[in-house]
């Protein structure tokens, strides 16, 4: 079974997350848009990446205690987070489905969250 295939996005934490995203755009060039993040799309597959700053005062990190999140593409979810398990990492709760694909979540030793993402097929 193949388990991380890539890069799904990078998720972070800022003090002034609306003056940190206008430093990014306005030095880097990244192409933030109204809901706090880009989308860099793959030339190759026609994927995406995702880059986001939430407000330091959010905490869709939470059980983690890193300012970050990185969110990495899997084939299948389900039997990733069933290997897990078996394994003895610590999953958070059950996956979820969205329009977006499913997504679940793990704590690695470090109490760092990581967020899995099994995107649509269409993707």
């Amino acid at each position: 079974m193949k388990r991380v295939t890539g890069i799904g996005g990078i998720f972070f934490k800022a003090k002034d997350a609306r003056a940190l995203r206008a430093w990014y755009q306005t030095h880097l060039g990244i192409d933030v848009q109204a809901w706090g993040g880009a989308a860099f799309q793959w030339q190759d597959t026609g994927g995406s990446t995702i880059w986001n700053v939430s407000p330091e005062n959010d905490d869709p990190y939470a059980p983690g205690t890193a300012p970050f999140m990185i969110n990495y593409r899997v084939d299948d979810l389900d039997a990733l987070l069933d290997a897990l398990r078996a394994e003895g990492c610590n999953v958070l709760g059950n996956s979820e489905a969205s329009e977006y694909g499913k997504f679940g979540w793990v704590l690695d030793p470090e109490g760092n969250k990581v967020e899995l993402w099994q995107p649509p097929v269409e993707m």
